[in-house]
């Protein structure tokens, strides 16, 4: 990072932490910052592993001011801040905005609607993570449905199921109800035959292609005025499996010259040949569309809000068709832009992963380097850190860049001050030892002595990393054990006070010993690394986080006979 950058990095960031610190009451925090720091500056993401080293002095320099004085560096700063914190002292303080007429409901519902078609990927995390977030501030209900009435071009996978409530867990949060949206078809059909009652429902044998140049046109298809008996009769040929995919449709009844073709007689149940890979729904052959389907479910589940994607905005407005044949008032709806995540080769889609993964090009749906919840789990992500990123993303109609450096940080906030250190050397290079005590002691933790002090067999010679090697004649000092001057491929101990690091610049550099160190098998979004680990390491439990010290933070996976394998964090 150069002096520049380092400046304008400073800046934001003290910026970022007076306010913080002043909208809270209380010091300011690296994780709260680094949402906000990285998310407004685009320019700052590609330097993700070194900001936070910049960011903490900053924060350390703020926190030590008095609220006063806070007050007043940022108005030099920034008098707009001011401004906007003098407004929002007489309100709530959420991160996500108030919802729409809450108070006209005794209870808030809302509901996440997957479609079971495989693990969640990052995206699907914000839905549940706001919705859980409403649902504990409004002290409302959560409700899964798994939107699974498409057999054939969205098919269910049966491992989904769970795999997605284990997701929804994983972030921190109990649905209040779960609901299969294929054990409810014969309640989907009664309300087709109660909207056929009502004349606003008719079926239709026009080919596709015709009936959307009908449509197009603003023409209706000669169908459209068939009586209540003859298309009750014909939609229970359909419920009855006596036509094929594509022979017929039964379409809602709306307005034939609405200016959004879109919304003009839209198909509510369709002929699916393929059966249901669910052994409860694989009789069925006629199937509600989303829209039809989703819009009961909301109204027979009490459903008071929805959030759905800006692209989705005649899903709303094809829904309030039915609701007003059947008189009913139309939940609050907030739209909301896609999210975007970097630091992926591979997109977030489902069915792109779930191809990739079934040639072989990932191990599984929790390989490092694809985008998924099971991924950033078993890497030791915290679920609370993706919340917390998410929500900070709030519910804005624009599309919204997601950096991971966001979640890290968050994460970094959770686990930093509980997480012991370790030494692991990536690509190590051996050096000879002479000199120097038998045994290292560095701390568990730098931050807290009181935990006590790992004990490191040293032996006759060390691994470095290539990027530490000192060239001959100069010094170097291996992290908890001392000072070393290259002579050849030795490394002689030289019994000099920790001033030579202080004054002279002696580079602090971690190790690992050759005799005792562990194999470890580093698992990270770039690859397999291998790396020579000190030897406490494999008295650690698999689950248990470590931060190898320069490194970054790391997952125990697993102790093998020959190797340990952990998984990267972040740095």
């Amino acid at each position: 990072m150069d002096d520049d950058l380092r400046e304008r990095v400073e800046r934001a960031a003290e910026r970022a932490a007076l306010f913080n610190a002043l909208k809270h009451g209380s010091d300011a925090q690296v994780g709260a910052i680094m949402g906000p720091l990285m998310g407004d500056n685009p320019e700052f993401r590609p330097h993700g592993d070194e900001i936070p080293g910049v960011v903490g002095p900053v924060i350390e320099r703020v926190n030590g001011l008095t609220p006063e004085e806070q007050r007043e560096r940022l108005a030099e700063l920034d008098p707009e801040a001011v401004a906007e914190l003098e407004a929002d002292d007489e309100g709530d303080d959420h991160d996500l905005p108030d919802l729409p007429n809450a108070d006209a409901y005794d209870e808030i519902r809302m509901r996440a609607a997957p479609n079971p078609n495989g693990p969640w990927h990052i995206g699907h995390a914000r839905m549940p993570a706001v919705i859980g977030t409403y649902a504990e501030r409004y002290d409302g209900s959560f409700i899964v449905r798994f939107d699974d009435t498409d057999p054939e071009t969205k098919r269910p996978d049966l491992d989904a199921y769970d795999a997605i409530l284990d997701d929804i867990d994983y972030l921190g949060f109990e649905p209040a109800d779960v609901i299969r949206a294929s054990d409810r078809v014969e309640t989907y059909y009664e309300y087709a035959r109660e909207l056929i009652e009502l004349e606003g429902a008719y079926t239709c044998t026009c080919p596709g292609e015709e009936f959307s140049e009908l449509k197009n046109a603003g023409e209706a298809c000669p169908h459209r005025d068939k009586d209540p008996e003859t298309v009750f009769a014909e939609f229970e040929a359909m419920v009855d499996g006596e036509h094929e995919a594509g022979d017929i449709v039964l379409r809602v009844r709306t307005d034939i010259e609405h200016k959004n073709p879109a919304l003009r007689d839209f198909v509510a149940f369709r002929m699916v040949d393929t059966p249901h890979p669910r052994e409860e729904a694989a009789d069925y052959r006629c199937w509600p569309m989303l829209d039809f389907q989703s819009g009961i479910d909301d109204q027979l589940t009490g459903v008071t809000h929805i959030i759905r994607g800006i692209d989705l905005q005649d899903s709303a407005k094809k829904q309030r068709f039915v609701y007003d044949y059947f008189g009913w008032e139309y939940p609050e709806v907030i739209h909301w832009g896609h999210v975007q995540v970097d630091a992926y080769d591979v997109g977030l889609s489902t069915s792109t992963l779930k191809e990739r993964i079934a040639a072989g090009e990932y191990d599984g749906w929790d390989d490092p380097r694809v985008p998924t919840l099971k991924s950033l789990r078993r890497r030791g992500v915290r679920g609370e850190a993706i919340v917390n990123a998410m929500v900070e993303l709030g519910t804005s109609t624009s599309d919204v860049d997601l950096p991971m450096s966001n979640i890290y940080a968050h994460n970094r906030e959770l686990v930093d001050d509980e997480t012991d250190r370790a030494f692991a050397v990536r690509e190590g290079v051996r050096f000879d030892i002479a000199g120097g005590p038998d045994t290292a002691h560095p701390p568990l933790h730098p931050e807290h002595p009181d935990r006590g002090e790992r004990t490191i067999p040293v032996g006759d010679a060390v691994f470095l990393e290539p990027e530490d090697v000192p060239d001959p004649g100069e010094r170097v000092w291996l992290k908890g054990y001392g000072p070393f001057g290259r002579e050849g491929d030795t490394l002689v101990y030289t019994d000099e006070s920790i001033e030579v690091v202080r004054e002279r610049g002696v580079p602090v550099v971690h190790w690992a010993p050759v005799e005792e160190s562990v194999s470890v098998r580093l698992r990270t979004m770039d690859g397999d690394v291998a790396c020579f680990a000190e030897p406490g390491v494999r008295e650690y439990d698999p689950d248990s986080l470590l931060q190898f010290e320069r490194v970054g933070f790391a997952r125990v996976d697993g102790h093998g006979d020959r190797e340990t394998t952990c998984y990267f964090t972040h740095g």
